[in-house]
């Protein structure tokens, strides 16, 4: 691993400079590569030497981005994926057989929950959810067929912070596959290998990408476990486009300043909502307010750019709400720099039953804001006259 600052190897970590000599590294926009004589073919697929055959395996441009974030993130190897849903999707699929059993984090994203609950038990893929607030119980839920343990943290949409140091004890304790999407706080802000996990995912469509252009995941960390992850992603195609991967390395160029500013201007709504008369609650993981605000400070540099919040008034007034917005968008994306304003129960986690949806602490008054990089003044005078 380099030496130099997570800002310096986000814009130096890069691939080697073609005869051209170019400063800024081009695009490969290319299904397959040439060979030099049939020795060279033969040896590429035999896999006796390391280089490019097709872009569903590598692609110089998927493999920047992949040193990049296993630079930030302290991982030993990545694949990247189309979407962070076929990089969920994929993880578990390599890593998983029939009969195996997932002890997961209750609150979670919804379309992992409906992988959870419509497609793996077609595969014999069982699960089993704790709640986030009593890890103390995780134990108990072991099984013998028990092979990964899975959480978010921050949670989406809930912005609640587990702790990644206690899941690392048991998953190691009981020999564990400890899985952590790491999408609310980047790289920049949390490294999860650090305390313990063994793979890390991502959603580069959030921060990774921040301006909502393309779609793409990653996941990163031990050598051994990535390697079954690629092969069985080299045979099933879910692999990043060229072109997608070269626009996100281009982004993380500038993560550290963008997810600065997010974090203080999220910060900044998050106090501005706590003291509202028409909101019941606010939970962002740097507000002293947040229950697991200490474990937060341990483990994150600063809160993210995602703050939930729950009005007064249930649906009635969160339908008001939303149709007074005017700055925000009203979209299902987050870590972009346009401030986004999200209703969960009836969008992103709207498959899921209304108990379900309790059970995560997801009420019809919850709004999940992904807060931007517009003028702080502009993003909360938006929120305020919605709110009335």
């Amino acid at each position: 691993m380099s030496k130099n600052k997570f800002e310096t190897n986000a814009i130096r970590t890069q691939l080697e400079r073609s005869q051209n000599l170019e400063h800024s590294v081009p695009l490969y926009l290319t299904s397959s590569f040439v060979f030099e004589d049939s020795e060279d073919m033969r040896a590429s697929f035999a896999e006796e030497k390391e280089r490019n055959i097709y872009s569903r395996y590598s692609n110089p441009n998927s493999s920047e981005f992949i040193d990049k974030v296993c630079q930030m993130e302290g991982a030993e190897a990545g694949f990247a994926f189309a979407s962070g849903m076929a990089a969920v999707f994929s993880t578990f699929a390599a890593l998983l057989e029939s009969g195996d059993h997932i002890l997961s984090a209750r609150s979670i994203f919804g379309s992992t929950h409906a992988l959870f609950n419509n497609f793996f038990p077609k595969w014999n893929i069982t699960h089993t959810y704790f709640k986030i607030d009593e890890l103390e119980s995780i134990e108990k839920l072991i099984t013998p067929k028990t092979k990964i343990i899975y959480a978010e943290s921050p949670t989406n949409p809930g912005v609640d912070v587990l702790d990644l140091s206690a899941l690392g004890v048991i998953a190691k304790k009981h020999n564990l596959i400890l899985v952590i999407d790491n999408c609310f706080a980047s790289p920049y802000l949390q490294q999860p290998i650090k305390f313990g996990a063994d793979l890390v995912i991502h959603s580069g469509t959030k921060l990774m990408d921040g301006q909502g252009r393309v779609l793409a995941g990653i996941t990163v960390g031990t050598a051994a476990l990535i390697e079954k992850i690629y092969r069985f992603s080299r045979i099933t195609g879910p692999a990043l486009s060229p072109f997608n991967a070269w626009v996100i390395s281009k982004s993380l160029e500038t993560l550290a300043v963008r997810v600065d500013r997010h974090c203080e201007n999220a910060l900044k709504v998050a106090v501005f909502l706590e003291g509202h008369e028409k909101v019941n609650w606010v939970r962002y993981p740097f507000l002293k307010s947040h229950p697991k605000y200490e474990i937060a400070k341990k483990q994150m540099k600063a809160g993210g750019c995602v703050v939930a919040f729950e009005i007064k008034g249930g649906v009635v007034a969160g339908q008001k709400f939303f149709d007074a917005i005017k700055l925000l968008s009203l979209s299902a994306n987050l870590g972009d720099s346009r401030s986004i304003v999200t209703h969960p129960a009836s969008t992103t986690h709207s498959k899921l039953s209304r108990e379900e949806r309790a059970e995560t602490g997801i009420t019809d008054g919850m709004v999940r804001v992904s807060v931007g990089l517009e003028h702080i003044d502009d993003i909360i005078r938006d929120i305020q006259q919605a709110l009335g």
